[in-house]
């Protein structure tokens, strides 16, 4: 994310990030913050997020089409039967990020949602019960909006132990942000809720 507000009109239109392209600002506008609830969409939004470490959200956000197809609609139980054959596959799409720990991590990371179905839990419930209790005012600034919380440092713990990776703290407060647990978006902006 930008670090900076933009100003679509002045004093009417704040926008927290995004209002230099109309991609991001329709993401900012319409997804971010808002609730996902179901395995997988929010097994999307983990490979994603894992997928901009070191990376612009932007870059994401133009390529998410192209994952969704590399990926099987982020289906878990079709993306935990990927094989070698898919593995290769997914490293000669340059539709998407073709790292290979962030490749693997995703298949990983399938399984891991998969084996939550299979004991009687989900990846729904297991993510949704690190929400924090709302905030009691709106951050005023980017400054006022953490990289991590110890939600999120839980949330990364019990995800490892629950045999994903490639999900830090940062990582999942990023995940936790734009998946409605928390809402960052700073007071005064368009999107606030």
């Amino acid at each position: 994310m930008t670090d900076s507000i933009s100003a679509e009109t002045p004093s009417t239109s704040l926008r927290c990030f995004g209002g230099d392209d109309p991609l991001y600002a329709a993401y900012h506008d319409e997804e971010w913050g808002l609730p996902v609830h179901g395995d997988a969409a929010l097994f999307e939004r983990i490979v994603l997020e894992g997928m901009q470490s070191g990376l612009s959200w932007l870059t994401i956000l133009r390529k998410r089409e192209a994952f969704r197809e590399a990926f099987a609609g982020f289906d878990p139980h079709t993306v935990a039967a990927f094989d070698d054959d898919d593995f290769t596959r997914l490293m000669a799409d340059a539709g998407i990020v073709r790292n290979r720990l962030k490749v693997q991590a995703a298949i990983t990371n399938a399984r891991a949602v998969v084996a939550l179905q299979e004991s009687g839990s989900s990846l729904d419930e297991l993510f949704w019960s690190f929400a924090p209790a709302p905030r009691a005012a709106p951050p005023a600034d980017w400054s006022e909006v953490p990289a991590s919380t110890p939600e999120s440092v839980a949330l990364a713990k019990a995800l490892k132990k629950a045999g994903f990776v490639f999900v830090g703290p940062t990582t999942m407060y990023a995940a936790m942000q734009a998946c409605g647990l928390v809402d960052d978006h700073i007071a005064g902006c368009v999107a606030r809720r």
